[in-house]
């Protein structure tokens, strides 16, 4: 952990309003969209993985599919453990959790699931975290780093997290309190999907986290970005969320509403082929489905691991 002030200028602290030109598709090439064609190139001898799985695990509406019916809750992990390789932890942003839950998860899972694991709310959103909270964060998931199954951990920022000064500021200070461990980073304010952020980012070795969003007003579009490179990280890691495509994002009213969408076939080939085009990029990438309301993930991850299973990626 660091609070560097040498950090500081990597974020472009002196804010200029005219570098706020949006990325384009050609910004750079870890930059894809996944509807772009691009023709595939002999990659045989790279062997990078795809680590599939949702957002949290204990959604009921994968009773049924994923859990057999009549599964408890507390045996939910284990059957999870069965089928997906990672899962991403998001209830750590609403409530701190302890050494012993994250134990009973790595008990539970057998050591077979990778964790990522969202950061508290107070970091991304009231942003009153502290160096002393950041260390607190770390030492609740001790048995998981122990255990050699910690995932990148997640900062998710909101829509308002506009890029201002102040924010650069205290990006900054966060990111080097997170300094020793992997960090993924969503940002839902279209103003750092800037070039420099994405090389402030390559520069620093922090893994910018790809969404796909709905295709509504507000929201920034779709791009698969990787920004590790082998001099930042001895693994080059890529995160990608996909929050599908409900058009009515702004009007839903709750969390479940706005990923009530299932992917079409067609939908996961396109992105089957944005990640193996990308392939040279990562050593591994992690996919995580938010769209678990009516099993959707379910389905959605069969069709990925599918698609994906044709370019000879290793998808666990």
């Amino acid at each position: 952990m660091t609070t560097d002030n040498n950090l500081l200028p990597l974020f472009d602290v002196l804010f200029d309003d005219e570098e706020l030109d949006t990325v384009d598709s050609n910004a750079s090439e870890s930059t894809l969209n996944p509807s772009d064609k691009i023709a595939p190139v002999d990659q045989s001898h790279l062997s990078p993985t795809v680590y599939l799985g949702t957002g949290g695990y204990s959604d009921t509406d994968m009773l049924g599919t994923l859990y057999p019916t009549g599964t408890k809750k507390t045996d939910f992990l284990a059957e999870y453990a069965k089928q997906y390789g990672a899962v991403e932890v998001n209830s750590t942003f609403y409530a701190p959790i302890g050494q012993k839950a994250f134990a009973g998860m790595l008990r539970k899972s057998d050591a077979k699931v990778r964790f990522a694991v969202k950061l508290h709310q107070d970091f991304t959103h009231a942003r009153t975290g502290s160096p002393e909270h950041a260390l607190a964060f770390i030492e609740a998931l001790k048995p998981i780093i122990e255990a050699d199954c910690l995932a990148p951990l997640l900062l998710q920022f909101p829509h308002g997290f506009d890029r201002t000064q102040a924010h650069r500021l205290y990006l900054a200070q966060l990111v080097g309190w997170f300094s020793d461990y992997p960090l993924a980073i969503e940002f839902r304010h279209a103003s750092w999907h800037v070039p420099q952020v994405i090389d402030s980012f390559r520069a620093q070795g922090l893994i910018w986290c790809s969404v796909d969003y709905p295709k509504v007003q507000g929201l920034p579009p779709s791009r698969f970005i990787l920004t590790q490179s082998e001099a930042s990280s001895g693994t080059r890691t890529g995160y990608l969320r996909m929050h599908g495509n409900n058009l009515q994002w702004w009007e839903a009213m709750s969390a479940s509403d706005r990923h009530d969408y299932r992917y079409t076939v067609e939908e996961m080939q396109g992105w089957a082929q944005a990640i193996a085009n990308q392939r040279q990029h990562f050593d591994e990438l992690y996919v995580f489905f938010q769209n678990s309301v009516n099993a959707h993930a379910y389905y959605n991850i069969a069709m990925l691991r599918e698609a994906l299973g044709k370019f000879e990626l290793e998808v666990i």
